[in-house]
């Protein structure tokens, strides 16, 4: 991004946090905060340093090579105030990124499916409360009663009662998942239906088929034509073939030295479609951020949003999982396709994804209606602290390099003062392959 664009872009801010905010209709739910409230402003001072302190985090992040290729917006009130770029799309041809190169999605695709589920519940194709067994003979659990009781909520809320991630590992062993899908009664269940969070990918997947026994058509047809179409997300796609066939796409990439050498997109993922399937460029995420934050009622109206992002099963593993989480985070829940925290007094709807050689960041202040989303073709896991980085600027919060680029340091681990006693060690990953970090 020029000077010059990036001056426009911090006065086109400015005028946004000091005008009128868009007036809604429908009144909030209690104790929540409605994608129908208008939003509070932020005090313009605010929103400019911060905007230009990004501006100066990602030239660190470029200046280190820390990412392959990166892609970030900042979104306010409806309207782009932040768009850069970094690296390539391919570090041996030299490709930049670009606001157009599409990126694999991992983990934020849950999203789509969990929006595509409330736009069939609005047209009475099918319930939240839809019981699996109902409709798709095939499914069956270890307890018949767990069985029959599960829902279409269950899934999409990851509080189906297995064990986090159910299969992932042989997904990544290339087992179909169609017969994993077949499999679920062979695993113990960790608690009741609904009582208890465990992730899924493969359990959450199943909503395809259940769109598929309630509508007669394929899922990733319906979000095209439901979501991906009116929300004019123009390069948006699902699966490896839809990712290779973007004008500009960005492939994983793995470090070699100081060197990023790129690879083939693996494709154990993309066979969960509704968990981890959808391809998508900056551009499209945009727009992808300003209906979730309510600009777009037309396609997703606030009723529903407001459904979507309403905690569904407490997560406590997530106060812990990262050090501006042990700092930041007062509670942490599950809702639909998001996680809802609790950051330092705001609510903040939050998803992060990972792939091998991807990585996908989103997250926003309802409150305000700011958010941002972030997207890099490599697995280093610098830019995973640029967003609380820009959260804490943006409320005001002291200032901790949480990404570690200003200095040759690692990452600050949790000031043990941010928010009262550190909660233990982070959790690390199992797997090197993960669809949510």
């Amino acid at each position: 991004m020029t000077f010059r664009t990036m001056s426009l872009v911090i006065s086109a801010a400015l005028a946004l946090a000091s005008g009128p905010s868009i007036a809604r209709t429908a009144a909030p739910p209690p104790d929540a905060v409605s994608a129908a409230t208008p939003a509070q402003p932020l005090p313009p001072d605010r929103l400019r340093d911060t905007l230009s302190a990004y501006q100066q985090w990602l030239a660190r992040l470029d200046q280190r090579n820390a990412v392959a290729g990166l892609a970030t917006a900042v979104v306010l009130d409806d309207k782009v105030v932040f768009e850069d770029t970094i690296g390539y799309a391919d570090a041996a041809t030299r490709e930049p990124v670009t606001p157009e190169t599409v990126f694999r999605l991992a983990s934020l695709s849950k999203a789509f499916a969990t929006a595509l589920t409330g736009v069939l519940v609005n047209d009475g194709m099918l319930s939240w409360d839809t019981r699996l067994a109902a409709v798709l003979p095939f499914f069956h659990l270890k307890s018949d009663s767990a069985a029959e009781e599960a829902t279409v909520r269950d899934i999409l809320g990851q509080r189906l009662g297995l064990p986090k991630n159910t299969y992932d590992a042989m997904l990544e062993e290339n087992v179909p998942y169609e017969e994993l899908a077949r499999k679920l009664d062979e695993v113990s269940l960790t608690c009741d239906v609904g009582q208890c969070y465990g992730y899924q990918n493969v359990a959450f997947s199943l909503i395809g088929d259940v769109v598929y026994a309630q509508t007669g058509d394929f899922f990733s047809r319906q979000v095209d034509k439901r979501i991906f179409f009116p929300l004019g997300m123009k390069t948006a796609s699902y699966g490896r073939e839809g990712l290779e066939a973007s004008k500009s796409w960005a492939r994983p990439h793995r470090a070699n030295g100081n060197a990023w050498i790129p690879f083939e997109p693996k494709e154990a993922y993309y066979r969960v479609a509704p968990a981890a399937g959808v391809n998508a460029s900056l551009r499209d995420m945009e727009q992808w951020l300003i209906a979730q934050m309510g600009g777009r009622p037309d396609v997703l109206p606030a009723q529903l949003l407001d459904t979507l992002h309403a905690p569904e099963v407490d997560t406590p593993v997530e106060l812990r999982s990262t050090p501006w989480r042990k700092a930041r985070l007062n509670d942490a829940h599950y809702a639909l396709g998001w996680r809802v925290f609790d950051y330092n007094g705001e609510t903040l709807i939050f998803h992060a994804g990972a792939v091998e050689g991807y990585r996908t960041m989103i997250a926003f202040l309802p409150k305000y209606r700011v958010g941002m989303v972030t997207m890099w073709n490599s697995s280093g896991p610098e830019p995973t602290g640029l967003l609380p980085m820009v959260f804490d600027s943006l409320l005001g919060l002291p200032h901790v390099d949480w990404a570690g680029i200003e200095s040759d340091a690692p990452p600050p681990k949790a000031p043990a003062t941010a928010k009262g006693k550190a909660r233990g060690k982070p959790k690390t990953a199992a797997s090197t392959t993960v669809t949510d970090r």
